[in-house]
């Protein structure tokens, strides 16, 4: 009796093994199958040999919504045009660019704001003009819409958006209740390129124009 219940005892657990073996690997696959998704994200541009990586940063969202005459992340939806361009990180497997035209988004990173994603871009060097959407607040109804005509090479780049620090005090009521301008830094592989600051002044009041590097610009 002893022995058939040891038996049946070790049955039993074999079982609950084998139960549990199942439920640990059904649990796996589903973890694969989440890594899998676009939500996976990169945290760090991965470059690619002859290849321009784009990202845009410093707000709470940004997106690249068109390269050249290509729309990439829709405006409306946030999300991207085409899903047949997003790609997981690059590796040494990866298929290259085909050519000029050809893009492909990464996920970089969890956005500031809830249920988004930031992308970047593998394009190929050329001169190419890239538009972006700055979204400052909490708000996807405030957008500061940047574009950029720059001749890129292979590297990587980023837009990164902050707000101006002014030189002195101004005294008008109107201007001090007002939020500092808002800039925009086109850095490639780690150096700031080029600078462009939105215009206070009347005549050109909302426009993005390019100041030089050395000016006194601060973030805040």
């Amino acid at each position: 009796m002893k022995k058939i219940a040891f038996a049946s005892c070790v049955s039993s657990v074999i079982a609950m093994s084998l139960l549990l073996s199942s439920c640990q690997l059904f649990s796996g696959y589903q973890q694969i199958q989440k890594a899998d998704s676009a939500d996976k994200w990169s945290t760090k541009m991965y470059p690619v040999a002859g290849e321009t990586n784009i990202a845009c940063i410093g707000t709470y969202h940004c997106e690249i919504t068109r390269i050249d005459k290509k729309a990439v992340i829709s405006a409306e939806t946030h999300q991207p045009v085409d899903k047949a361009i997003v790609v997981k990180m690059p590796n040494k497997k990866d298929t290259p660019l085909l050519d000029e035209k050809s893009i492909k988004l990464v996920a970089l990173s969890a956005s500031g704001i809830a249920g988004l994603t930031n992308y970047y871009a593998r394009v190929k060097p050329i001169k190419r003009e890239v538009q972006v959407n700055f979204y400052p607040e909490n708000n996807l109804n405030y957008v500061e819409r940047f574009t950029i005509i720059h001749e890129f090479v292979a590297g990587t780049y980023q837009l990164r958006a902050y707000r101006m620090q002014p030189k002195k005090a101004n005294s008008s009521l109107l201007a001090n209740a007002s939020p500092n301008p808002l800039c925009v830094e086109l850095i490639q592989d780690g150096k700031i390129e080029r600078r462009f600051c939105k215009q206070v002044d009347v005549e050109r009041q909302g426009e993005f124009v390019e100041t030089g590097l050395f000016d006194r610009v601060a973030t805040t």
